[in-house]
Parts: structure tokens; C-alpha cells; sequence
């Protein structure tokens, strides 16, 4: 079976343009959007204040207005990051987002096993893709949703699969594994997403509110038999990152249902709380009631 290749966009021009800007400029932009953000149009204020008062009940009000102060100012920072990943060199990016212990992935690989890899919507989360597609050493999959957004989804899969990473629509990952099951190569999947179109879900405590999560990686996990790892990152400056790896669930490891979600579940948690503004707080995570 031949598995499905997508043809791979490049860039738009005005992109290009912009991200032929030095970083500290676009650094520049991005703190004059966080300003406007917090202090003239309040983005999406009432949904960040709402999930910061249920996740940190103890904190103040001074203290949760600090959090998503610093909210703006990080995602703003991320996104500007995003655009200038068109042209910044492979090198730069290798100094950017650096990686604490790549061998045991890497270990599993190179004994021809498939390794499943689970990321959260932390820091800069796109920079992960991008730097393991040039340090790893062996090929990188990656499942997404594909956007409504025709132009935008063309642009996110230009700067996703600029150094070779292979995007994956998430109704094909399954198929993809059957066709590749034996090909020696990363799935990434970036999993504390809401699965509205998802009829299998598992429900948790998390942040203090019931909350459902995909099970895709369950899936893969019981019937794949891959090795499961999480990549957790933190923020060491500005445009600066650093990921580590840790492993979730063993090769054939007998798993209950559910089991490796919680797992993850309670992962991205301590690392939520462990840096809560690097979290995408304005996005609309809970709209799903048990």
C-alpha cells in the first residue's frame, strides 16, 4: 500500500517578507500586541479570567491578572516565532530550541520501533516539530487538524514541514500507521486539544474542572504496541527553549483503557502549573460537558 504523500506548500510572499525581519523586532511587535491585547481590547479577557479563577483558586486576583499579563506577552512572542520560522536558519533554530536527552527516543528508533511522542500547547510547541525534524536524526511524522481556513492551513503546513517533518491529517493517522507500521520513524501528536469530533474520549480532573481528551494515543499505544514518550518544555529566554523527553509507556507495556491519557492528563497538568502562562488559556477548552 502506497501511503498518501501531500504535496508540500511554500510560504506567501508577504510572509517571507516579514520573516526576513530580525526576531527582535518581530519580538518588538509582539510585546506591542500583548499591550493592546491587555490593556485596550482585553482578548478574549472573560475566558482567561474565568479558567484562571477554576484552575488557581488559591491565587489572587493580583496574581491571576499577572498570569495572563505574561499570557499576551508569551503567546504574542510564540507567534511571532511561528512567522519568522520561513526563513530563520537551520542552525539559529538549532541554538533556540535545544533538546536536554534525545538518546532514548532515538535508542528505540534505531531498533526499528516506531516511537509515539506527546506534546502539549506549551511555549512554543511548533519549534519542537521544527527542531526535531533537524536533531532527531530519523523521520518525523506529524498528525493535525486540518484549519477551515483554506490560506492558513496551506501556511501552517509550509512552516510545519519546512525542514521534512511528513503532516498527517488526524482522520489519516490511523491508516498511515497500517501502511508505515514497520517503518522506524517519530509520530508526534500534540494532544491536550478538545475532541468535539471525537466519539471516544476520556473524561479527567484537570485543572480543577471535568475535562475530556483525545484517545488517539491510547489507541496506538494497545493496538501498535509503540513505545509512548512526552516531550516537556520550558521557556530559558526570550526565543529560547528547552525540551527534555520523558517516557509515558514502555513497548507492549498492558495498558487499561484510558490508562496512558491519564497519564498524560496529569503530565501537562504539573506542567501547566509549573508555568502557567505558557498555556493557551484564551482558547476554548471546555466546551464539552461529561
Amino acid at each position: 500500500m502506497t501511503p498518501h504523500r501531500q504535496p508540500v506548500p511554500r510560504s506567501s510572499w508577504w510572509v517571507l517578507a516579514l520573516a526576513a525581519l530580525p526576531l527582535r523586532v518581530l519580538h518588538g511587535f509582539a510585546a506591542l500586541f500583548a499591550w493592546l491585547a491587555f490593556r485596550v481590547f482585553g482578548y478574549r479577557k472573560t475566558i482567561i479570567c474565568d479558567s484562571l479563577a477554576i484552575a488557581f483558586p488559591e491565587s489572587t486576583f493580583v496574581e491571576r491578572e499577572q498570569i495572563r499579563r505574561d499570557f499576551y506577552r508569551g503567546y504574542g512572542d510564540v507567534m511571532m516565532e511561528l512567522v519568522k520560522s520561513a526563513t530563520m536558519p537551520g542552525a539559529e533554530l538549532d541554538r533556540r530550541m535545544r533538546f536536554a536527552n534525545l538518546e532514548a527516543m532515538r535508542e528505540c528508533i534505531a531498533a526499528e520501533t516506531p516511537v509515539v511522542l506527546l506534546a502539549a500547547h506549551q511555549c512554543n510547541w511548533e519549534w519542537i516539530l521544527l527542531g526535531l525534524s533537524r536533531q532527531l536524526g530519523f523521520p518525523v511524522d506529524a498528525a493535525y487538524k486540518p484549519l477551515k481556513n483554506g490560506w492558513a492551513d496551506r501556511e501552517m503546513l509550509a512552516l510545519r514541514s519546512r525542514f521534512g517533518a511528513r503532516m498527517i491529517p488526524a482522520e489519516r493517522v490511523m491508516r498511515e500507521l497500517m501502511a508505515r507500521r514497520r517503518v522506524p520513524r517519530l509520530l508526534a501528536l500534540v494532544a491536550d486539544q478538545e475532541p468535539v469530533a471525537s466519539e471516544r474520549r476520556h473524561w479527567t480532573r484537570f485543572l480543577n474542572r471535568e475535562t475530556a481528551f483525545f484517545m488517539g494515543a491510547d489507541v496506538i499505544a494497545t493496538s501498535m504496541h509503540y513505545p509512548v514518550f512526552f516531550v516537556a518544555i520550558e521557556r530559558t529566554g526570550r526565543g529560547q527553549y528547552l525540551a527534555s523527553f520523558e517516557c509515558l509507556a514502555t513497548a507492549g507495556e498492558p495498558l487499561e483503557s484510558g490508562e496512558l491519557t491519564e497519564r498524560y492528563a496529569r503530565r501537562v497538568e504539573q506542567q501547566i502549573r509549573q508555568s502557567p502562562a505558557d498555556w493557551p488559556w484564551s482558547h476554548k477548552r471546555w466546551r464539552l460537558r461529561p
